[in-house]
């Protein structure tokens, strides 16, 4: 359902656009876990570390994806605010057009170097061949993950979490079934679980995009074009900043690899750890992240609105929200964390599962106190995208990233941590980047963004 939130009490309408959002990211995390869980139990440790070393590469890409999602939030969502539905449509459209084409070259680019790229990143012999399957399946789904995440961001635009969530859920329960099937009867492996996601976000897809566009075609407006080279521009100047900064932070994360690789050559146990662990990190994070995704939207509206005030008050609800999701995540990560862990593998698929476990759970008892202050940052983050401060937003996540390759490496090198430096990087670069989030937003340069771009429409664009 399409909902003004420029309207109502900014917590409430907040946390109804946001809960939807978060319940629709932990499906879809579940589906990334079952596909790890499954591989790890039924067919090893090794095939775990396969997709783990697959992950931060495709992170890359899906960069893509969420940066497409952030600007059409962000554009249509001032458009819509604004009463502006031509408009409004003619973004949809034209950011589909335009993803359609970037999809398919991604597809054949990253078909053709996920064995050079993968090999560049010191990936070990004995998970080279199940890495380059995975990941060269993931990219033979990039349009589907493209459409999927640009319908999502159009109806984050109207305020409408709802509807993709349910599309969502139906994705998420199918993946797990073609995963026991694919891995666990047709004993496919690693390919049966990267198969098993690809349908399942095509499933997802096709009718949540069919949906929008029934959606988008009751709001009465002038003729629309399909495509326009200055709306391109205006979502562009949002989206790009965005793809950069998860970019950077894939780019980061594929440095981290690098790292664990190392550490991997003489302990194979480190990078099956480090694959289950960062998974549970993931899950969480995310849960922040969508959060933030949801600031956006409502500062988007309440600026298209002209309504500054009312982006302050759901600034400090959201890091409420997120306070609270995070709460019983650091719970359960640091009281049984072993539990999780050991969803992942079995004794009979992990010789050295108490190694792997070990390290793992290190991993979780450093970083997961920290899930406590990384909502400040992200949520504030969130308003600076939604107000188009794009160049804070990028200062802030790029600090991040080079101090955690920074002390990932000096950590490393310099002291007797070994792979435990690695872990500690992170919460080195979130608190740092956390204080020139927070300075960013008390500047408030993102408050003057409360007039909608002007665009003209034009047939000859």
């Amino acid at each position: 359902m399409i909902t003004d939130l420029t309207q109502g009490k900014p917590s409430k309408m907040l946390f109804n656009l946001a809960l939807p959002m978060v319940i629709s990211i932990l499906f879809q995390q579940l589906y990334n876990l079952v596909d790890s869980v499954i591989v790890g139990r039924f067919v090893g440790g090794n095939a775990l570390y396969a997709i783990g070393s697959s992950f931060s590469l495709t992170m890359i890409f899906l960069a893509v994806a969420t940066g497409s999602s952030v600007g059409i939030t962000v554009v249509a969502g001032k458009f819509f605010g604004a009463k502006k539905y031509a408009d409004l449509k003619t973004t949809v459209s034209t950011t589909f057009i335009g993803m359609f084409f970037v999809s398919i070259f991604f597809t054949i680019a990253g078909a053709l170097l996920a064995k050079p790229i993968l090999a560049l990143l010191g990936t070990p012999d004995y998970i080279m061949e199940d890495a380059v399957t995975y990941l060269q399946i993931f990219f033979y789904g990039l349009l589907f993950i493209y459409m999927y995440n640009v319908v999502s961001g159009a109806f984050a635009a109207v305020g409408d979490s709802k509807t993709s969530l349910v599309f969502l859920i139906i994705s998420s329960l199918l993946n797990i079934g073609l995963d026991l099937l694919f891995v666990c009867v047709f004993r496919m492996g690693v390919a049966g679980a990267a198969w098993a996601t690809l349908i399942s976000q095509a499933v997802a897809a096709m009718p949540a995009l069919f949906v929008l566009y029934r959606r988008l075609s009751k709001l009465e407006s002038e003729s629309a074009p399909w495509f326009s080279l200055t709306h391109l521009r205006i979502v562009l100047r949002v989206a790009i900043p965005s793809m950069v900064q998860h970019a950077i932070v894939s780019l980061g994360n594929l440095f981290i690899q690098g790292r664990v690789n190392y550490f991997s050559t003489d302990n194979e146990a480190v990078g099956t750890a480090y694959t289950a662990a960062i998974k549970l990190n993931t899950v969480a994070i995310n849960c922040f992240v969508t959060i933030g995704n949801a600031v956006s939207s409502f500062t988007a509206q309440n600026l298209g609105a002209a309504q500054p005030d009312r982006v302050k008050k759901g600034c400090w609800a959201g890091i409420f929200i997120s306070v609270c999701v995070a709460l019983p995540i650091v719970l359960i990560y640091m009281l049984l964390g072993d539990g999780a862990l050991k969803l992942f593998m079995t004794e009979s698929t992990s010789s050295n599962i108490d190694e792997v476990i070990r390290i793992g759970r290190e991993f979780l008892n450093i970083i997961s106190p920290f899930y406590l202050i990384i909502p400040i940052k992200i949520v504030m983050d969130g308003v600076l995208r939604g107000g188009e401060r794009m160049a804070e937003f990028l200062t802030s996540t790029f600090s991040d990233l080079v101090l955690r390759v920074i002390f990932a490496y000096i950590l490393t090198i310099f002291t007797p941590l070994k792979e435990a430096g690695i872990w500690w990087a992170w919460p080195i670069g979130w608190v740092i980047s956390v204080a020139i989030s927070l300075v960013f937003y008390l500047v408030g340069k993102w408050q003057g963004a409360t007039k909608v771009n002007d665009s003209k429409q034009s047939k000859a664009e």
